[in-house]
């Protein structure tokens, strides 16, 4: 199943509760949430107080992208917050089995996400715990970047890890993702794309339901 997933950080924050109502009403199958410390990436952006502020508004699953050091400090704090799917960088965590299993056990989705030139082989040993792998086509801190190329065969790659394990983990990219480039990513192996300017940008329900007819075309 394709899914969609918008991006908070590309929303007008003086209309956020509008447009997050929009996206929920369109059908959005989750609601995209960067978290950046200004550490690991260079930008600051939501916190906890945001997200918890929000889960107060609408139930559609929040999938939390963790861009921050340590994250494994956090997990039952963003639990608590709302996160349904809960995603850490494998650049930022020195023991990644470890923070995959406190996701887990915390009664959240584990996802792991790697940015353009982390190699795939870091997932070797964690893959089959794994609901979703997050592949950065862009490098990660800032919206609006174009989608990097290279990344598609990062994509197709592995889809043939997942497919070879029996396994069904989602496959989210998330950078550059628009509708001109959408079925292209998809037919290379993702079946979640997150969209931030290609959703917010003019009508919000208008665009979702675009990326909807794109997923019907490439089923």
């Amino acid at each position: 199943m394709y899914k969609l997933a918008p991006s908070l950080l590309a929303a007008d924050f003086k209309q956020l509760h509008n447009q997050i109502e929009a996206v929920d009403k369109a059908g959005a199958h989750m609601l995209h949430i960067d978290v950046m410390d200004g550490i690991f990436v260079p930008s600051i952006s939501f916190g906890m107080p945001l997200i918890q502020s929000i889960r107060e508004v609408t139930k559609i699953p929040f999938d939390v992208h963790l861009m921050i050091e340590e994250p494994s400090r956090y997990v039952e704090e963003f639990k608590k917050c709302g996160a349904d799917i809960l995603t850490v960088h494998a650049e930022a965590c020195k023991h990644l089995n470890r923070t995959v299993m406190a996701i887990k056990d915390a009664g959240m989705k584990a996802s792991v996400a790697l940015n353009p030139a982390t190699p795939l082989n870091v997932l070797d040993y964690v893959l089959e715990e794994l609901d979703m792998v997050l592949i950065m086509s862009v490098n990660p801190g800032f919206g609006g970047q174009t989608f990097i190329p290279n990344t598609l065969a990062k994509i197709e790659q592995l889809r043939k890890m997942v497919e070879l394990r029996g396994l069904a983990t989602d496959i989210q990219v998330d950078g550059g993702v628009s509708m001109k480039n959408a079925k292209t990513v998809l037919a290379a192996g993702a079946n979640v794309l997150v969209a931030g300017t290609a959703v917010y940008k003019g009508d919000v329900e208008k665009n979702i339901q675009g990326f909807k007819e794109v997923f019907a075309s490439a089923e």
